[in-house]
Parts: C-alpha cells; sequence; structure tokens
C-alpha cells in the first residue's frame, strides 16, 4: 500500500490523558490536563511533560519545581476536559470539579485522591523547546490505590481503564483492555 506524505506533524498516537497538579507555597493548588508526556529514564525514574509557556501551570512549575502527575481513568473524562479547557487564573479547579487535593509526602503539589495512580516529582530540567517547555520531573514518590494492582502490586488495565487522548483529533479515547503479549517474549505471527 502507498503511504501518504504528511507535513510534520505532532503524530503519536495514543498519548495518556493525565492531569497534572502544582502549587506555589501556600497559594491555591491548579490542575492542568497534559498528553504529552511519558517516562525518559529509569534509573533515576523520570518522567517529561510538555506545558505551552501561556499555561497558567507553567508558571507554578518554573517558580515551585515540582509537580504531581495523577493518571486517569475513563470514568474521569468530564473533569480531565474541563481541567484541560478551563484556566485555572480565576477558578479553583479543584472546588469546581470537587476534586480532593491530598497532601503529598515528598512535594508541596497535591495529590488528586480520586486519581488511582499519582506520582510526585521534583523538577531536575526545563528544556525550552518552542511554543512548549518540558519539564523533566524525577519521580521521587508513587501513590496508587491498591484496587487497581494486580497480585503482583502491577497496574491491573482492566480495573484501571486509562483515559487516552488523541492529539491531531482532539479526541479521548478508552479501551486499552486487551493484552497482546508479554516483552520479550511474544512470538512471530
Amino acid at each position: 500500500m502507498p503511504k501518504k506524505l504528511l507535513k510534520p506533524q505532532t503524530f503519536l498516537i495514543p498519548l495518556p490523558a493525565v492531569m497534572v497538579s502544582c502549587q506555589w507555597k501556600d497559594e491555591k493548588p491548579n490542575i492542568i490536563t497534559a498528553s504529552w508526556v511519558g517516562i525518559c529514564c529509569s534509573e533515576p525514574p523520570m518522567i517529561s511533560v510538555a506545558i505551552r509557556k501561556n499555561r497558567f501551570s507553567h508558571s507554578i512549575i518554573s517558580r515551585s519545581m515540582e509537580f504531581v502527575v495523577n493518571l486517569t481513568r475513563e470514568d474521569q473524562l468530564d473533569v480531565v476536559d474541563y481541567c484541560g479547557s478551563t484556566s485555572g487564573r480565576n477558578v479553583d479547579k479543584f472546588k469546581e470539579t470537587g476534586l480532593t487535593p491530598v497532601k503529598g509526602k515528598r512535594v508541596n503539589a497535591p495529590l488528586i485522591e480520586e486519581c488511582p495512580f499519582n506520582l510526585e516529582c521534583m523538577v531536575r530540567k526545563i528544556l525550552e523547546l518552542g511554543s512548549h517547555d518540558l519539564f523533566i520531573g524525577e519521580i521521587v514518590a508513587v501513590h496508587t490505590d491498591t484496587e487497581y494492582l494486580d497480585k503482583n502490586d502491577k497496574p491491573d488495565i482492566k480495573k484501571f481503564k486509562p483515559l487516552i487522548y488523541i492529539t491531531k483529533a482532539q479526541e479521548y479515547w478508552g479501551g486499552l483492555s486487551v493484552k497482546l503479549g508479554k516483552y520479550g517474549r511474544v512470538k512471530k505471527r
């Protein structure tokens, strides 16, 4: 089948839809929805989050040098979309969504209680890229609801049902529930 050449664009499919929580000192905490996130190092464990420079959360994270990545479920679509389409400059997103801020163990930014997995992060590097800056955060603590773990303390995707995002289509999707193989053990078809 012939390939069609497209212009360079953000065409990585799918991406997780996460809520990043942040807070500057004693000011109100904020939440931003992000999908341009990914693991970028295993030792020490690090995650990258790309945020537009004009976003309210960008200024908070740049000053505080910490944040929490809160993984989301399919049934949280309404609050995920709200936190991504509403600015926190003049709105308290925790109050408006009914989400519960929980004090972290290692950072000042709150965890979101309703999210099944929370990754507390300390910023180790900020890369200026253009429209976005890339925050590289060392994961300094991980919190999880035990109901979303299997017997080996690994995420149980069937129970978790992560919410994903398709950037170019601007669509949220679910349905990551069929395991196709295990790393290093996939046989040629």
